[in-house]
């Protein structure tokens, strides 16, 4: 969704939104909707951008499962570091957007887009350090140059997901904007052979 529940699209009303929750609760029911009837098996909150928006998407998969018995999947929940000071672009520390979407109990946290995986390193570093669940990664390959498109080669991307994997970052990897079939090929085969990430023992707040 282009649509943002935190941010108004209108620099002199910063105040005004050009949605409502509700509006944006239906239509991603409707997405939901769609998916399951079509066989899906996760479903994949993505390029989080608004973190109220992802909440938008939790209430409306939460919300469907319980009106549809025999429905349920799994959740994977992905933000968006939009630049270096580690924030989404609705302001919120990498930290916080964790904490704000925990309570889905998601098969998985991650981040992808906006930054390529020289850049998002350290905050998959920072991620895998807080997350009680399975961490997800997909960077895009490197920045983009100056005509939009993007030169990191198979084999750059590979090692540096490779590098992630070895230092037990992660445990789901792929590519984002600008990887290729062959930069998937290459992740695979980069990280066949590394064992995934040891879920952390997490504290229970009582």
């Amino acid at each position: 969704m282009n649509k943002t529940l935190s941010l108004s699209p209108d620099v002199n009303n910063p105040g005004y939104r050009a949605v409502t929750f509700d509006e944006v609760v239906v239509a991603y029911t409707e997405q939901i909707n769609a998916l399951i009837e079509a066989g899906a098996d996760i479903l994949l909150i993505e390029t989080i951008f608004d973190t109220l928006n992802a909440k938008a998407a939790i209430f409306s998969a939460k919300k469907y499962f319980r009106e549809h018995p025999g429905s349920e999947c799994e959740i994977m929940i992905s933000g968006t570091i939009t630049d270096a000071s580690g924030r989404t672009l609705s302001g919120q520390t990498l930290e916080a957007f964790y904490i704000s979407v925990a309570h889905a109990n998601p098969l998985s946290i991650g981040l992808n887009c906006a930054l390529g995986a020289q850049e998002m390193r350290s905050h998959v570093e920072e991620l895998s350090q807080i997350a009680g669940c399975y961490v997800s990664a997909y960077p895009n390959a490197g920045l983009p140059n100056a005509m939009g498109e993007y030169d990191e080669l198979p084999e750059q991307t590979a090692a540096f997901l490779d590098d992630w994997a070895n230092q037990g970052f992660v445990n789901i990897v792929g590519g984002c904007c600008g990887t290729t079939p062959d930069h998937i090929r290459e992740i695979a085969k980069a990280v066949k052979t590394v064992q995934p990430r040891v879920l952390p023992v997490v504290e229970e707040v009582l």
